[in-house]
């Protein structure tokens, strides 16, 4: 539908619509685009290999009940071998995490938070792309990162913010599958195209 057409249809009655190329700065301006589809879907191009699913709680008299992670999803057919609770301070930033055999699964259960992988895998045919995901408390959901992947988050609430992570390896504490790539040194910031909010 051609944008005049679309406009007028959006005008209050009786009113025009306002001509925003007479307005400062407009020509500055980028137009909105929605972060969900019509259908609730997020619109995400996603990694290769990451996978996210959504929260649906159930309420009832008693309270209410999440489901996490659930095998019959077919989002992740590695083990669950050991299950971590994270808390992060509201403002803080836990990034950019990596490792070579782990399967990351991350639940965001409380809080505000921003979850970001990015794809610096040259082979990947989603080679530099960025993924951010605003989960917690109100928007429950569950994170997929394969290894390879660049990953972190940001507690953007005012209260402490939970994760509970699902890694598919038993955590080896003399020889960890982590490297991490300091969020504010010169290299993350020559590495990864993302500023957190």
């Amino acid at each position: 539908m051609p944008s005049g057409i679309r406009d007028k249809l959006r005008a209050p009655l009786g009113s025009e619509p306002a001509v925003l190329e007479d307005v400062e700065g407009f020509a500055a301006a980028a137009a909105k685009q929605s972060h969900t589809t019509a259908d609730g879907k997020l619109r995400l191009d996603r990694i290769d290999g990451v996978q996210y699913r959504l929260a649906r709680p159930v309420s009832h008299h008693h309270g209410h009940l999440t489901e996490a992670l659930r095998a019959d999803w077919g989002i992740t057919d590695a083990p669950i071998v050991q299950v971590n609770l994270t808390t992060t301070f509201p403002g803080r930033i836990r990034a950019w995490g990596i490792h070579r055999f782990t399967i990351d699964r991350l639940f965001a259960a409380t809080g505000s938070l921003c979850i970001v992988c990015y794809d610096a895998r040259r082979a990947s045919p989603t080679f530099g792309c960025v993924n951010e995901f605003m989960l917690g408390e109100r928007n429950q959901g569950l994170v997929v990162i394969p290894p390879g992947i660049y990953h972190g988050w940001k507690n953007v609430g005012a209260d402490e913010a939970t994760i509970v992570s699902m890694p598919s390896q038993l955590y080896d504490h003399n020889g960890p599958d982590r490297w991490e790539l300091v969020w504010d040194s010169a290299e993350a910031r020559k590495t990864i195209p993302y500023h957190w909010p």
